[in-house]
C-alpha cells in the first residue's frame, strides 16, 4: 500500500468562513420568510442549514506530528500529515484501528487520560482518537521467561523506541499496528535470546560462523540489543513502523533457579580468587628462596627449604591469621 500525502487541503479557514455564512444567511432568510409569511425563503434557509451541516464534519485540524488517513466510501484516498486547518470532503471518514488500543508505552498513558476526562466531560473523541501519532514512542513489553541457549530458564524485558513513517501501511497492511509491534517484539526477542547463554560459557557460537565465541546476554548487551531491532526492524516492515532503538531493560535468571546460579557464580569467583593467591603465594615464596640464596643468609638443604616452602604457603594461603610458633633453640 502506498502512502499518497494530501497537501493542497489546507483552506480550512475559508471554508468556515463559508459555512458560517451559510448559517447567517439561513438565520436571516429564516427571520424575514416568517415576518413576510414567504414558505419559499423559509425552505430555502432550511436547505441550508442542512448543507452547512453536513458540511461542517469535512473540517479537520491537526497538530504537528500528527496524520490522518481518509477513505471516501471504503477507497483510501490520501493521508493529511502537516499541521494545519484543513478542509475535505465531508463523507471521508478517519481511519485507524489501533485508536483505542493502550499498550504500556509513551503517549498512550497521556492520551488514555484525556480521553477518559473528555468522556466525562461528555466531549465526542472518535476524530481526535482516529488521528494517528508520528511522534517517536516507547513501547515497553512485559517481562518474558526465555530459556537460554543452555536451557537455563531467564527473565528478560526489553524497551523498543519506534515510530510510524507509512500510515498507509499502519492501517491497510496489518489489522492493529500497535499490537502486530507488540507481538512482533516479543517473537523477535525469544529468537535472539535462544542464540546466547545467559553468561560466557565454553564451546558456544552466538555469531553463526562455526567457532566458539564469549557471546552473551550479560557481557554483549549492546550486541543482542542491536540484533534484536533488526529482527523487530524486519519483521514489522511491512506495517509501516520503523523500530528506532531497542534496549534490554531487565535481565536476570528465574526465580527456579536464580539461588542455585548464584553458588555456581559465588563458588566460581571462590576458585578463581582461591587461584590468584596460590599464583601469588607461589611467586612470593620463589622470590624469597632466591634472594636467601644470592644474598647468602642462610645455607638451607632441599629438607628445610620444602618446610620454608610448606610455612610460607600456610601463611600466604590460609583463610586466617597464621599463629607463629617461635624456636628458640637449635634450627637443627
Amino acid at each position: 500500500m502506498e502512502e499518497r500525502v494530501l497537501s493542497k487541503k489546507k483552506n480550512g479557514m475559508a471554508a468556515l468562513c463559508g459555512i458560517l455564512l451559510l448559517y447567517v444567511v439561513s438565520v436571516i432568510g429564516i427571520y424575514w420568510g416568517a415576518v413576510y409569511a414567504y414558505s419559499i425563503i423559509i425552505f430555502a434557509s432550511i436547505f441550508l442549514i442542512v448543507v452547512a451541516t453536513i458540511l461542517l464534519p469535512g473540517l479537520k485540524v491537526l497538530k504537528p506530528q500528527e496524520a490522518l488517513v481518509l477513505t471516501l466510501f471504503g477507497k483510501y484516498i490520501g493521508t493529511l500529515k502537516e499541521e494545519g486547518f484543513y478542509f475535505v470532503n465531508p463523507f471521508c471518514t478517519s481511519v485507524n484501528p489501533a485508536a483505542r488500543t493502550r499498550l504500556n508505552q509513551s503517549g498512550d498513558v497521556n492520551d488514555s487520560v484525556s480521553v477518559i476526562a473528555n468522556k466525562a466531560a461528555g466531549v465526542n473523541m472518535e476524530a481526535y482518537n482516529n488521528k494517528i501519532s508520528l511522534k517517536i514512542m516507547t513501547l515497553n513489553n512485559n517481562k518474558q521467561k526465555i530459556n537460554d541457549c543452555l536451557g537455563n530458564p531467564i527473565e528478560i524485558g526489553i524497551a523498543v523506541t519506534w515510530k510510524v513513517v507509512n500510515t498507509a501501511k499502519a492501517v491497510f497492511n496489518v489489522d492493529n499496528y500497535k499490537e502486530f509491534l507488540s507481538l512482533q517484539c516479543d517473537s523477535a526477542l525469544r529468537d535472539i535470546v535462544r542464540i546466547y547463554p545467559y553468561d560466557v560459557a565454553p564451546n558456544v557460537d552466538t555469531t553463526g560462523d562455526g567457532v566458539s565465541d564469549e557471546g552473551s546476554l550479560r557481557g554483549s548487551s549492546e550486541i543482542v540489543a542491536t540484533r534484536i531491532r533488526k529482527e523487530i526492524q524486519k519483521r514489522v516492515e511491512d506495517a509501516g513502523i520503523e523500530v528506532i532503538e531497542a534496549r534490554i531493560t531487565y535481565l536476570a535468571y528465574a526465580p527456579e533457579i536464580a539461588a542455585v546460579m548464584l553458588q555456581r557464580q559465588q563458588a566460581s569467583a571462590i576458585i578463581d580468587a582461591r587461584k590468584m593467591i596460590v599464583d601469588g603465594a607461589v611467586g612470593m615464596v620463589e622470590m624469597a628462596l632466591e634472594r636467601l640464596s644470592e644474598n647468602h643468609t642462610v645455607e638451607l638443604d632441599e629438607e628445610r627449604k620444602a618446610a620454608m616452602v610448606s610455612n610460607l604457603l600456610v601463611v600466604l594461603c590460609g583463610n586466617r591469621d597464621a599463629q607463629p610458633i617461635v624456636n628458640s633453640g637449635s634450627l637443627y
